[in-house]
């Protein structure tokens, strides 16, 4: 029963999106302890600013080479060929090992390479570093090489599920992989590696991710074989695709190299601070923003496929609408209650005080854009969905180098903080070009529905937050905020009852997706299926 249940395929843009979101709100909640544990130990110091700088190299080469290949030519070449003879899947295996063994290659020559190398570009990413804190960051940056390569692999892996539909095992990676982290940061960080156990713990963390997606596929008929063939048509079209893509990531990468480059040069401490943030943020983004972009994907896809114009725009402006109505109250909740938060799940051990004001600082400003960082992910797959990479790439350039001139400017006046403002400004100008963009090629994103719910949304998020403000000051007064308990209840009882006011007005004015939303609490929210065909229209 167990392993039916990990490869079912999802029905519905819902289901799957729910699928993925419970499994992301797991790996999040596992990424939440990750972090609380790394703040208890090292708190936001030499060792972390070392630990965070390390990453940026390996998940270069990663982002480069996996997610841009994957997002823009993988998911939809492969689809296409899987689903265009029923009784012959060959050539859609053929085409998956084709990828992996190029990509695996190529990674073990450029892992290689940055190892030999990496003094260098530790200097480069953190110019600020010197002495230990520099020796420390090249020793972890040489371990971390060896991840790219074994994510790649997982991650071809994991573009089979999803073509397939099947999003639990492909959603539940993740989970594993902080799980590998945090046992480095507990058990092998009290070995003879010492503070190594960090790196080693990702990459044990990075074999686990990928042990859970090759059972997926093999559990649905992939098998390995060599084959290398770089000229092949279809291996040629997926570099066509991927090209504009990976130079889109490439800007975005450059963006979160150039932040390290200015937090190194900030006091002590402060590259932590901004990826302690960035991980705060990012949870909401993971558990609504990211599954509605991977679950919509297919069906966005499907539409282009079978010439169904009027059901592709139904599919985005769905999805784009359940998105702003689950992401609006969190980035409330992330703006008004931002040092409580900062507090209970990193406040602890070596985290002090100075560390969390800075740290719930620069939350504050990563809040205002959370909107636009959940929907950036499903507006760039709808242009992929048209095979049309060119425009995500130009627009994220654009907005990119926007968030980097900011990020100049505000760095001296505001610190971290400054570097997290500029990365909001630089989403939600991205954010805005997409959709003027996509509006010109479909003619409509059913702007008008759209307009009217946001109208509605205000209203329940204007009440939400009026509540929560006004429960803050009292609750503080009963409340011993000196320790977790106190803490906890001050945000918790804060947070809920804004929310509860939120939904309470979203259900009296009828807000379609509040609606949608209480009836599959009674209902049927998940559907599970064979694999469904491509050729059948399904509904959102």
């Amino acid at each position: 029963m167990i392993s039916k249940l990990l490869n079912r395929s999802s029905n519905s843009v819902i289901g799957a999106a729910i699928v993925i979101g419970a499994a992301g709100l797991l790996s999040d909640i596992a990424g939440l302890i990750r972090d609380r544990i790394l703040a208890h130990n090292f708190g936001a110091g030499p060792v972390m600013d070392a630990y965070y700088a390390a990453f940026k190299i390996p998940d270069l080469i990663y982002n480069l080479l996996i997610v841009g290949a994957l997002t823009a030519g993988f998911i939809p070449t492969f689809t296409k060929i899987f689903y265009r003879n029923n009784n012959d899947r060959s050539g859609a295996w053929q085409l998956a090992n084709n990828i992996i063994n190029i990509v695996g290659i190529l990674l073990l020559i450029l892992a290689g390479l940055g190892m030999i190398f990496t003094p260098l570009l530790t200097k480069i990413i953190a110019p600020g570093f010197s002495g230990s804190q520099l020796s420390q960051a090249i020793s972890f940056t040489r371990v971390m090489f060896f991840s790219p390569f074994i994510l790649g692999i997982s991650m071809v892996m994991g573009g089979i599920l999803q073509s397939l539909r099947q999003f639990v095992l492909y959603s539940i990676a993740p989970i594993f992989y902080n799980v590998g982290i945090i046992i480095g940061a507990t058990i092998l960080t009290q070995t003879p590696l010492k503070t190594n156990g960090l790196p080693v713990g990702v990459i044990f963390g990075a074999l686990l991710h990928a042990s859970i997606q090759i059972y997926g596929a093999y559990k649905n008929g992939y098998r390995w074989e060599w084959r290398f063939k770089i000229l092949d048509k279809e291996t040629r079209h997926i570099g066509k695709l991927m090209i504009p893509r990976t130079l889109g990531v490439a800007i975005t990468q450059l963006n979160t190299v150039v932040v390290t480059m200015l937090a190194s040069l900030l006091p002590i401490g402060s590259v932590a601070v901004y990826h302690y943030a960035n991980n705060l943020q990012s949870v909401p983004i993971g558990i609504i923003g990211i599954p509605f972009a991977l679950a919509v994907f297919p069906f966005l896809s499907q539409s282009v496929a079978t010439d169904n114009g009027p059901g592709f725009i139904k599919h985005l402006s769905g999805a784009t609408r359940q998105v702003l109505f689950f992401i609006i109250p969190f980035s409330l909740i992330t703006l008004l209650l931002r040092a409580q938060i900062v507090r209970v799940i990193l406040g602890s051990g070596a985290f002090d005080w100075n560390a969390t004001i800075a740290t719930a600082d620069a939350l504050a400003f990563f809040s205002l854009g959370l909107f636009a960082q959940s929907l950036v992910p499903l507006y760039a797959r709808a242009f992929y969905a048209l095979s049309n990479t060119k425009t995500p790439f130009t627009l994220g350039v654009i907005a990119e180098l926007i968030a980097i001139i900011a990020a100049l400017l505000l760095m001296k006046p505001l610190g971290v903080a400054g570097l997290a403002l500029a990365s909001s400004i630089g989403v939600i100008l991205n954010l805005g070009m997409l959709v003027i963009a996509l509006r010109q090629l479909t003619g409509s994103l059913e702007e008008m529905k759209t307009l009217h719910f946001l109208f509605r949304l205000a209203v329940a998020g204007l009440l939400m937050a009026i509540i929560i403000q006004t429960l803050k000051y009292p609750l503080a007064k009963k409340l011993d905020l000196d320790h977790f308990w106190g803490i906890l209840l001050h945000g918790g009882i804060s947070g809920t009852l804004g929310l509860l006011a939120y939904g309470a007005v979203c259900y009296l004015l009828k807000v379609e997706e509040m609606m949608n939303f209480h009836a599959s609490l009674k209902t049927r929210w998940l559907k599970f299926r064979g694999t469904p065909e491509l050729a059948e229209v399904e509904r959102l």
